[in-house]
């Protein structure tokens, strides 16, 4: 239990009434998980205002309630704190109930459109082959060392967060890597957490449907760096125009990493195939099963955070060589088989043009490339028809199908999609709805050689349609398919 005092020394109180003299076992922004000498935290939430469940909080256990503007009712013996800013607040008031975890371990953030899994997935497992303890935070799920628990957020919500990392810090972690996504910052999910590092990969069409802007997307991001103190390090994607801009404000020590530039820290592509490829980065010469550009700059990431931590470059180097594949990340399903099936998180326009084009750099120009792919729906519309028209202008043929189509009309997406094509492509363009069928076709139809790439859920074990989620893994799907036809 911590002193309702202790907390209060952290907060910008505008007022505060009741009982001070508290002690506080945790603190909480979901009225449903209060228990006896909570806190409660009200938040405005997006669709939620967290003010209309101060009684319930209050009923729950809670002795003291932070908010933004107090209750008509005042319960005795419980106290009432009046803050600017509840959200931020409740980074502060989870920080100190926990005893200040993330000051207990080195904290690294990964933040950018593209890349931020494969990075943090990939120094998950860096760090864990060194020998330290080692705690991952991510789309695709959080661990701590062998422990797995399943992840619903890119970035938890605050108090789920702050826990998190406690359980880290009490399980031996050295290095917890983070995916920072830009609703986690806008939301102040991660306000009061002290990063040691904060790594950006690129910035591209994404989200804009919530953040309004290029801009305001851009600037959420950046606050990530702004919020560095002067004994962080900032390492950042120099071949991407953002990576300086990101540097702007920051106390930290700047890096950069770069495939195009003079960079701290440079990588060059040697050769490639499906199976993996050759890299010199700073000097130093190997080879990852990794495949595409954008593995290498990820590659490049990874290497320059391990000598940012004073790991020796030759020992980072034989390690780097030894890492396995993401899931869902330039994934080949079945290596050595008649037609390399490619499965990939995509989701974003340039996304997918990198895939693509990394694909067709290793094909034969004999060989055919077939797209499988949709788009997410309750998301950013406006990039829907942009992939439309990089799928149609560089494979031979597209299979428009379902992702996630949430609460959307999944034949009103495939429209949305279908306006970015031009009139010449449409010989070349099939819609299936059914994922599973749409696999199937592809696979089933596939001349000899012929390239197919499932672009968009990647790792994802789910699809969601109407809201209801059904279990689907994209590589499973197409693996019991080419089963069913051996």
């Amino acid at each position: 239990m911590i002193a309702l005092k202790e907390i209060l020394e952290e907060l910008n109180v505008i007022q505060s009434m009741g009982n001070l003299e508290l002690s506080i076992e945790h603190a909480h922004t979901d009225s449903r998980k209060v228990k006896v000498n909570d806190l409660f935290v009200a938040v405005h939430g997006n669709t939620v205002d967290g003010h209309e469940y101060i009684s319930k909080a209050i009923k729950n256990g809670a002795c003291a309630v932070v908010c933004e503007s107090l209750p008509k009712k005042i319960e005795d013996g419980v106290a009432y704190i009046q803050v600017t800013n509840s959200a931020l607040a409740a980074g502060s008031c989870n920080k100190v109930c926990y005893g200040k975890p993330d000051e207990k371990l080195r904290l690294i953030g990964i933040t950018g459109t593209n890349g931020k899994t494969t990075i943090a997935t990939l120094l998950f497992n860096l760090f864990k082959n060194l020998g330290f303890g080692v705690g991952l935070i991510s789309t695709v799920e959080n661990r701590i060392n062998e422990k797995i628990i399943p992840s619903t957020h890119t970035t938890p919500e605050v108090s789920e967060l702050y826990q998190l990392i406690n359980s880290m810090v009490a399980d031996g972690v050295d290095y917890c890597f983070m995916e920072v996504s830009s609703h986690a910052i806008s939301q102040y999910r991660i306000a009061g957490l002290q990063f040691d590092a904060a790594i950006f990969s690129n910035l591209t069409h994404d989200h804009l449907d919530y953040h309004g802007s290029f801009a305001n997307y851009r600037d959420t991001k950046k606050q990530l760096f702004d919020n560095l103190n002067s004994e962080a390090v900032a390492l950042v994607n120099k071949d991407d125009k953002n990576g300086l801009v990101m540097m702007q404000n920051t106390k930290a020590t700047r890096y950069t990493y770069s495939q195009k530039s003079i960079s701290d820290f440079t990588s060059k592509i040697l050769e490639t195939d499906f199976n993996g490829m050759q890299i010199e980065l700073n000097g130093h010469q190997f080879w990852t099963p990794l495949v595409g550009a954008f593995n290498a700059i990820n590659l490049t990431a990874v290497y320059g955070v391990g000598v940012l931590f004073d790991i020796p470059s030759t020992e980072l180097i034989v390690e780097l060589s030894k890492l396995g594949k993401v899931k869902g990340r330039f994934e080949l399903i079945n290596p050595g088989g008649k037609n390399p099936i490619i499965v990939d998180y995509a989701h974003t326009p340039d996304a997918l043009e990198n895939v693509i084009k990394t694909i067709n750099n290793i094909r034969k120009n004999s060989v055919s490339l077939t797209v499988v792919f949709g788009c997410g729906g309750d998301r950013d519309v406006a990039k829907r028809p942009k992939m439309g028209a990089i799928a149609a202008e560089n494979a031979n043929r597209v299979i428009l199908t379902n992702d996630n189509p949430r609460t959307e009309e999944p034949s009103k997406i495939l429209r949305e999609i279908e306006k970015g094509i031009e009139g010449q492509y449409y010989k070349n363009i099939l819609q299936i709805q059914d994922r599973e069928q749409a696999i199937k076709t592809a696979i089933t139809t596939a001349q000899a050689g012929e390239v197919i790439l499932i672009a968009g859920k990647g790792h994802e074990s789910y699809q969601e349609i109407n809201g209801v989620r059904h279990d689907f893994d994209d590589s499973i799907v197409a693996l019991k398919i080419i089963e069913s036809i051996a």
